[in-house]
């Protein structure tokens, strides 16, 4: 049984659908400074909207899987983009001899600043959208599970 503002969210357009998505990974990112932990975390509740969307469809399974593959890899590609425009201006520093990495304030956990920087870059711009991916898929896979009959 659907609530009514849960039916209100399920009924949106698709293009409402994303431009309300924009906004909060948008939101996430601002809120975690640059660093998508938040956007990570909002995968677990777009994983379980593109399913309870998808599901509506009445789809065979592996329709429904390829396209909640491809709502969640558009949504992380958003995020890509997002830290694509606040990092990589940052990698010019790798060659700039008088840029001081120590001093950029992350954490330097590989015992060489410009290690760190690379494995920070590395972090914040692809493995970060990639978990978020995994995590979308995640949540929708088990709400599928859950609710589809014969989800498993």
């Amino acid at each position: 049984m659907q609530t009514k503002s849960e039916s209100r969210i399920m009924n949106l357009s698709r293009l409402g659908a994303a431009a309300v998505y924009v906004l909060l990974d948008t939101l996430c990112v601002g809120v975690g400074m640059g660093v998508p932990i938040f956007c990570i975390a909002l995968g677990l509740l777009v994983g379980w909207y593109l399913a309870r969307r998808v599901m509506r469809q009445d789809l065979p399974m592996a329709a429904t899987l390829r396209a909640v593959l491809k709502s969640a890899a558009l949504s992380a590609g958003w995020t890509l983009l997002l830290m694509l425009l606040i990092w990589a201006p940052t990698a010019r520093m790798l060659f700039d001899p008088h840029a001081s990495l120590a001093n950029f304030g992350i954490p330097l956990i590989l015992y060489d600043p410009t290690a760190s920087f690379i494995g920070w870059l590395a972090l914040m711009i692809l493995i970060s959208p990639f978990l978020q991916l995994l995590m979308t898929l995640f949540a929708a896979h088990v709400t599928l599970a859950r609710t589809r009959p014969g989800g498993h």
